[in-house]
């Protein structure tokens, strides 16, 4: 069994532009690069899971979303990092665009993207986190049964935590901070 990150797109591994699919618009953020870098140098599959709600809200259409994934990947080549991965929801139940404008157990914080993801690239859940910079990402990881953790870099604006799934292993500012917490976590195991 493999083991893997899964990441947040928006606000965990690129500079948080709502509703883009501009490529030109896309940047890593700071410290993402080395993050990633690490991990996949520890052994760790590289998977994003993102909601892509503009879909189903007709601000873009899924035709655009290869772009964005081949310009994350353009971003990441020079690191030789490489997604083994990209899942994506454009559902979203007060979405204007059918069929999208639909509840699921893809969007986050639901966990289908992953349990599909974990079901595709034989992933041990159990040895597995969810990155992301929003209660729903660690809803989402803490249900599929991973351990989450909550990159706090302004993301969030509701901090509603009103379930038991909504509570990360750890919280820190950025993919960096993250990486290094996962292998010293590592390396007590």
């Amino acid at each position: 069994m493999n083991k893997a990150i899964f990441l947040d797109k928006d606000g965990t591994v690129i500079k948080d532009v709502p509703y883009n699919v501009d490529p030109d618009k896309i940047t890593l953020l700071p410290g993402t690069a080395i993050g990633l870098k690490q991990l996949q140098a520890a052994g760790y599959l590289l998977i994003m899971i993102t909601n892509q709600a503009g879909v189903a809200r007709g601000y873009f259409t899924e035709a655009a979303l290869p772009a964005v994934k081949k310009k994350l990947q353009q971003l990441l080549e020079p690191s030789n990092i490489k997604l083994d991965g990209f899942y994506y929801c454009p559902n979203h139940p007060e979405g204007t665009i059918a069929p999208y404008n639909v509840s699921c157990n893809n969007r986050k914080p639901m966990p289908g993207m992953l349990l599909q993801a974990a079901s595709e690239h034989e992933v041990d859940l159990s040895a597995s986190w969810m990155i992301g910079d929003i209660l729903h990402d660690v809803e989402a990881g803490n249900r599929a049964g991973c351990r989450t953790i909550l990159i706090d870099n302004g993301g969030e604006t509701e901090w509603l935590k009103n379930n038991k799934y909504r509570e990360p292993a750890y919280v820190c500012a950025d993919l960096l901070e993250a990486a290094q917490y996962i292998l010293s976590m590592d390396a007590k195991l």
